[in-house]
């Protein structure tokens, strides 16, 4: 029988599941462990290994990881027939060359962070982009964006898609909300960074009188502070609400009991909260910009601009739409939520690893 060979998952991001990262490495390892990969030993980084452990029993070897495995004399010296960096930010690399996987989210800090290609941030990049033995995407987005600001080497590019992160629908008869759910609303959830673009959905709140807007997600950033200063100056403490970080629970009941889930984000690798409140039938109002429209694709209803009238409009009349047409909608919704599956995007990379390994 021929030796398994070893694959190590780059995973340590995975204890903070409020973020996109977290959540994909997490969903990443729940879609692996439901599949069968006998001539694979694949091996999990995290800063509590045990927790996964619990989870997921002797299906993976699992690794502690501490901060300072980032620099370069103490990397670990284990050495694995592949290494899987699973983001591109992540700083731990394997100690020797080995096969190298890299899959890119986004490269959103060269528009955000800086273009010269000469900066830290950029060259830490290159450096993965130039060892890579093969590369996977999370959206023809990611691709596209990758391609127009680095030279990407040639080598196999392959394109998965992220599953749905809500798996279970849980029971939410007994949640209390904490802010007042009387008045029909619109949900959002997500980092509190200036790219989700909260501002402009604010904005449109002034305009909308009969509805309220929650919105999740850590608060406690620099952003939070301008979202909760523009509600604050245009006295809308009383129709819009931060709940800050929510349960799976809260998330759910919030997905499940909104009119619409916005999303005006104008930069995203993939989006994983419109697939999420699809889910639930739920009409969902994404901008047209990046990776978005792959996600809801010709279900969604888009702003290509984010003019408070025009948002406000787009709104309406997709609910006027939706309202029309609920029984067919909301079928093809829930489909279209199902199509992202985290056992498939697993099978796709195990077919990667397989590939690289031969």
């Amino acid at each position: 029988m021929s030796e398994k060979k070893s694959v190590f998952l780059e995973t340590h991001n995975i204890n903070n599941r409020a973020t996109g990262l977290g959540t994909f490495n997490y969903e990443l390892i729940k879609g692996l462990n439901q599949l069968s990969f006998d001539n694979l030993q694949i091996h999990l980084n995290a800063g509590k290994p045990e927790l996964l452990k619990d989870e997921f029993n002797d299906k993976f070897k699992y690794h502690k990881y501490r901060s300072f495995h980032r620099y370069k004399p103490f990397r670990p010296v284990d050495k694995f027939d592949l290494w899987h960096s699973v983001n591109q930010n992540s700083k731990l690399e394997p100690r020797t060359n080995t096969k190298y996987l890299l899959t890119i989210h986004d490269v959103n800090f060269v528009e955000e962070i800086s273009a010269d290609m000469n900066h830290k941030r950029n060259r830490l990049f290159l450096e993965k982009l130039n060892k890579a033995t093969a590369i996977t995407y999370i959206s023809e987005f990611a691709k596209k964006q990758t391609h127009q600001y680095f030279k990407v080497p040639n080598v196999p590019e392959h394109i998965i898609y992220n599953g749905n992160p809500i798996s279970t629908l849980l029971d939410t008869t007994n949640f209390v909300s904490n802010i007042p759910v009387d008045k029909p609303f619109f949900y959002t959830i997500g980092d509190f960074i200036e790219r989700k673009n909260y501002v402009s959905i604010v904005n449109m709140m002034k305009l909308v009188k009969d509805f309220n807007l929650i919105i999740s997600g850590n608060n406690s950033k620099k952003y939070g502070g301008v979202i909760r200063k523009l509600i604050d100056d245009n006295g809308l403490q009383n129709q819009v609400f931060l709940t800050g970080k929510v349960s799976n629970e809260a998330k759910q009941f919030y997905m499940k009991n909104c009119t619409a889930f916005l999303f005006p984000s104008i930069r995203e690798g993939f989006g994983l909260p419109p697939i999420e409140a699809m889910s639930f039938g739920k009409p969902v109002f994404l901008s047209d910009k990046t990776s978005l429209p792959e996600i809801g694709g010709d279900i969604a209803n888009y702003w290509s601009d984010f003019d408070p009238e025009y948002m406000k409009n787009i709104l309406f009349k997709g609910l006027e739409h939706f309202n029309d047409h609920k029984n067919e909608l909301e079928p093809l919704l829930k489909k279209r939520a199902a199509s992202f599956d985290w056992k498939i995007a697993a099978a796709e990379y195990l077919n990667v690893y397989h590939q690289i390994l031969k």
